[in-house]
């Protein structure tokens, strides 16, 4: 029999993030994001509750944990701010990720007790002003010049690059070219304030406006040759490994996009009058709130599904893919019949729903859009590659 049920260790740990969510994350989060202002002070409450270090070693001073107790939590962040949700998400996934994964003992005693505490955020390098999915066709240069790497090129959309407690940037650059003249790409840590490394203001957002998500220029940014994480030439292969990690993490925050306006949803439902009664009491607006939580649930379950194979050691690519197609799709749904809901109510900045609107279309187009999940759902049925 398959079973669904979490163990009450993750039980635990979602009544705790839940808690929090709605105690400390909820009263604050609809100023800041108005101001699109970072959430430092919730960012360090969340590194003292050790969730910025959920599935790393103790050692390092993490939580011993898997990564399914990353995505509970991300889930019930998600339910009431995305732009939380992602920070941690990105910090976690895509910034300590890759040194976790790939590091030597020595980069990872440099770095990664900082990343776990959240004292210290990473971030990850990877997108291009002119490349966006198409990753092979990377224009960032990194050339070994004795002792050390000089990079140059240009990242943009990159999640967690300009915070005042941002660490470091791992980038992906071109270190050769094979035989059969393609390119070898390298993944390489640039620490935060190395001489030509410029970070660019914060992005004007239609989401996540509490998040930090900035363009990075690197000219002449030289660093030591141990700053190379993993081997040499294989830097695309070491992110795309991570990046299905990744995507089973965004696919929590869309069902908790999903699940949060199906609790918003209910709760005006209950509150909100119509002609004599409360528009709850009406079946056009319950059955819409019926498949709201339908698609809530549906996606939860994709990532669940995700998250056990990628556990179990077994092949989760696919997966990966369908729960972030499953997700998004729920969250971007969910949340224009959460509006529909609320009325006009649903269209101010007030209400999280109007919030929940505008993240969670970023869902369908970060971390490889939904058009590239189809196709890589098409090639994992052995469907040959689009033209």
């Amino acid at each position: 029999m398959i079973g669904f049920r979490l163990d009450e260790e993750h039980e635990v740990l979602r009544e705790k993030v839940r808690d929090f969510a709605r105690t400390a994350v909820a009263p604050a989060i609809g100023d800041l994001y108005k101001r699109d202002e970072f959430p430092y002070a919730l960012v360090a409450e969340m590194g003292r509750m050790g969730l910025f270090g959920l599935p790393f070693e103790r050692e390092y001073g993490g939580g011993g944990r898997d990564f399914l107790a990353l995505c509970v939590a991300l889930e019930e962040l998600a339910r009431v701010d995305t732009s939380v949700a992602i920070t941690l998400s990105a910090a976690v996934s895509l910034g300590a990720m890759p040194i976790h994964r790939f590091g030597t003992p020595e980069q990872k005693a440099r770095w990664m007790p900082a990343l776990c505490s959240g004292e210290g955020l990473g971030a990850f390098g990877l997108t291009e002003p002119g490349g966006g999915t198409d990753i092979a066709s990377l224009t960032t240069t990194a050339v070994r010049d004795g002792g050390a790497w000089v990079v140059n090129g240009a990242k943009s959309f990159i999640t967690n690059s300009g915070t005042d407690i941002t660490r470091l940037v791992t980038v992906t650059a071109v270190t050769g070219v094979r035989a059969d003249g393609r390119q070898e790409a390298s993944a390489i840590v640039v620490p935060a304030g190395t001489p030509g490394l410029e970070v660019a203001p914060k992005y004007s957002k239609a989401g996540w406006n509490a998040s930090d998500t900035r363009a990075l220029a690197l000219t002449e940014v030289r660093v030591p040759a141990g700053n190379l994480l993993g081997r040499e030439g294989r830097g695309l292969s070491q992110f795309l490994s991570v990046l299905d990690e990744s995507r089973i993490a965004i696919s929590a925050v869309g069902a908790g996009i999903a699940q949060g306006c199906v609790d918003e949803s209910v709760r005006h439902a209950k509150e909100r009058a119509a002609f004599g009664r409360s528009i709850g009491a009406h079946q056009a607006i319950q059955f819409k709130i019926a498949d709201m939580e339908v698609r809530a649930h549906s996606a939860r379950l994709a990532y669940y599904h995700a998250v056990t194979k990628m556990l179990r050691g077994e092949p989760f690519g696919r997966e990966a893919s369908l729960a972030k197609l499953i997700s998004s799709g729920a969250a971007m749904d969910n949340a224009r019949e959460a509006t529909q809901v609320f009325g006009g109510y649903g269209c101010l900045n007030d209400y999280p729903v109007a919030r929940f609107y505008r993240d969670a279309k970023v869902l369908e187009v970060g971390e490889g859009t939904s058009e590239v999940q189809r196709m890589l759902i098409a090639r994992g049925l052995g469907l040959p590659a689009a033209a």
